[in-house]
């Protein structure tokens, strides 16, 4: 690709500004551990929403979801379930309301309030440690795979060498400039940073859309479209048909997505545990904690939805479009095309020069807000509740925020180092989501639903979790090539791998239960301050009970109904935004305002079963 002059100013101009603004504020970061991780609980909700929604709206995700909806049509907006997305939702309603509530500094922190700070309590909470730098290392190598793939496919020049590709060479030098204001800036060079990221990315969302639909002949693209390609609702087999072009067909056989309808019953299961288990640790809860009060927390979460996939879909929607007018000759002269690189295909041959400058910074900064938000979530664990807590508990703050630049730059090396040997973008995507998730969701349903649920059933099912994350998949990949063999359309990567996450999942809740039960109970005392506290609804009736013996007045948490509710019209509410701007780009108008009317009614629903009484029920 030979980017223009103008391209080469645009991108200069915008890693000037960005590096720049995070030094510049890098001052007020530098206080304290508050500081450094957590702004000081003073950063309005509304900036914490933009900062959360740009650190979601990642180049790797996008070119993911661009692949999908190549792939497998309007069908792909079901796909965003294996995360699943929705977990947001049951934040927004009810969990960040009780994480907030709690007044830690981390995710780490949260669990010695819950289970106390006895012996069962530090288990749990080094294995949540430990679980937080796992998964944060696996998101840095995945958005690491993600960069080089786009960077190596956008750029001219070609930097490969004896030790690294073209691809690991560019990941190494946009990590190396990120980081540079991320580790020095803390949480609000973080936001600030997000906050600029997120107006660029939304400004190239509408060039490329603008650029994508102009002069496009929507009856004769309908008709060229595959057979079953524009059909949203799932089917229980797949009704896709491309026709001659078998690459594609192979690609959906090798995911395993044929039996969509078995993939989305999968997906609805797996989303309910994984939801019901909160954010793992990582950004997005430090989003949370970040929040001045636990309302705001709630609001944060709920604007998070609201500007993330409207402008992210009408992105992916758009370099879709412009794939199928233009790329889909090459992909199909290409005996096994890589659709991930769809995306910085796209963009590098495609688009108009100006017009490409602002979107690869757009897409730079998509990158480096999702880096940036996992770079400040990961030493918070292992500098405060690690290195703080175990070994030096009184140095000076100066000396904890110090320790953090250096506990950033060693994750960054160990995540680089981690993605330098992921095979893609889908592989990864597929081991987080499910595998990595599954050992994490039953130990961290119990946690919030269950009483009598303790610190060495936490770690035993975080511990059972993380090692069947290890081999369950491979041993499911064992099975399926040895013994079912004529089951491979039914249990390839997609499905199998979701069948993985319920097995570990089986796995993990034994082991929480059994670890529970085999120990002494929590100590009273912590029960009673956190429930008092947090105010879960779930199976706390015996410490109901102690507490309303020394507070007779305290009410219980009376709004599972209410809350149950709010997760349906919310998941409708988020659906509408992700499918909605796809409609409407491809030219099927009326469905985009189908779309636009369920997004519209949602939100009147959810203003005055959830939003209006969130002062009352957050108080």
């Amino acid at each position: 690709m030979n980017l223009s002059t103008i391209d080469i100013v645009i991108i200069i101009l915008y890693l000037l500004v960005i590096i720049g603004l995070g030094f510049w504020i890098s001052k007020k970061a530098s206080k304290n551990m508050q500081s450094y991780f957590l702004g000081d609980n003073s950063i309005k909700w509304y900036w914490l929403g933009f900062s959360n929604s740009s650190g979601m709206f990642d180049v790797s995700g996008t070119a993911f979801y661009v692949a999908l909806l190549f792939i497998y049509g309007f069908k792909a907006a079901w796909l965003p379930w294996l995360w699943p997305i929705w977990n947001q939702i049951f934040v927004m309603v009810f969990l960040a309301v009780w994480i907030r509530r709690s007044n830690a500094l981390t995710g780490a922190d949260w669990i010695i309030k819950r289970f106390g700070d006895d012996r069962s309590g530090r288990l749990a909470h080094m294995i949540v440690v430990i679980f937080a730098i796992v998964s944060v290392i696996g998101f840095i190598g995945y958005v690491f795979v993600g960069i080089g793939k786009f960077a190596a496919n956008i750029l001219p020049w070609d930097l490969s060498n004896a030790v690294l590709t073209n691809q690991q060479t560019y990941a190494f030098i946009i990590v190396t400039l990120t980081t540079l204001y991320t580790v020095k800036g803390g949480m609000y060079s973080v936001v600030a940073t997000e906050v600029l990221q997120y107006g660029i990315l939304v400004v190239s969302c509408i060039l490329v859309v603008i650029f994508a639909v102009k002069g496009v002949n929507y009856d004769q693209l309908h008709q060229q479209l595959p057979s079953g390609w524009a059909n949203f609702w799932p089917q229980w087999k797949l009704d896709i048909n491309w026709g001659n072009f078998s690459q594609v067909n192979d690609k959906i056989s090798e995911d395993g997505f044929i039996w969509f309808g078995a993939l989305v019953l999968m997906m609805i299961g797996k989303g309910i545990f994984a939801s019901l288990a909160g954010p793992v640790p990582g950004f997005d809860m430090q989003r949370i904690l970040s929040a001045k009060k636990p309302w705001e927390a709630a609001k944060l979460s709920g604007f998070t939805n609201l500007v993330l996939y409207i402008p992210l879909f009408m992105m992916v929607s758009a370099l879709t479009l412009i794939a199928f007018n233009s790329f889909m000759p090459v992909l199909k002269g290409q005996p096994k095309p890589d659709f991930e690189i769809i995306l910085s295909q796209v963009v590098s041959n495609y688009l108009p020069a100006g017009i490409r400058g602002i979107v690869l910074a757009g897409l730079l900064a998509s990158f480096m807000s999702t880096f940036s938000a996992f770079v400040n979530a990961a030493p918070a664990y292992l500098v405060n509740d690690f290195y703080k807590k175990y070994f030096k508990p009184n140095e000076s703050p100066r000396h904890y925020v110090k320790c953090s630049y250096l506990t950033s730059v060693t994750i960054i090396l160990i995540g680089c180092f981690f993605g330098l040997f992921a095979n893609s973008l889908s592989s990864l995507t597929l081991w987080i989501s499910s595998a990595l998730y599954g050992g994490y969701a039953a130990a961290n349903v119990l946690k919030w639903i269950w009483w009598r649920f303790n610190g060495y059933g936490y770690f035993a099912g975080m511990l059972a979790g993380l090692l069947s994350a290890t081999f369950v998949p491979k041993l499911m990949a064992w099975l399926s090539a040895t013994y079912f063999t004529n089951y491979q359309e039914l249990f390839g990567s997609g499905i199998g791998t979701l069948i993985s996450f319920f097995i570990i999942l089986v796995l993990s809740i034994s082991a929480s239960i059994i670890g529970c039960l085999v120990t002494p109970m929590p100590d009273k005392q912590v029960l009673q301050t956190f429930y008092t506290n947090t105010k879960p609804w779930g199976f706390w009736k015996p410490v109901l009970q102690w507490v309303q013996k020394v507070e007779p007045t305290f009410e219980p948490n009376r709004q599972f109904k209410w809350d149950m509710l709010n997760v349906l019209v919310g998941i409708c509410w988020q659906m509408s935004m992700v499918i909605m701007p796809v409609f409407f780009v491809f030219g099927f108008v009326s469905y985009g305002f189908t779309a636009m009317g369920v997004w519209l009614v949602c939100m009147v629903i959810l203003k005055f079963t959830w939003y209006n009484r969130l002062k009352i029920t957050a108080a």
